[in-house]
């Protein structure tokens, strides 16, 4: 029974491994896709001081 359990936490494990990598790769896609990172103007950054 040891060997059925430690097979059946690798393959959860495994799975939820592919899962995280998947998210992963979705979540870069969506963030990629809003277009180029434009830092705001330098001086809109010191109107606060």
């Amino acid at each position: 029974m040891n060997l059925n359990w430690s097979k059946l936490v690798a393959i959860i494990t495994g799975i939820f491994s592919l899962l995280l990598g998947i998210l992963y790769l979705l979540l870069v896609q969506v963030l990629d896709m809003r277009g180029e990172m434009i830092p705001a103007p330098i001086s809109l950054l010191w109107l606060g001081h």
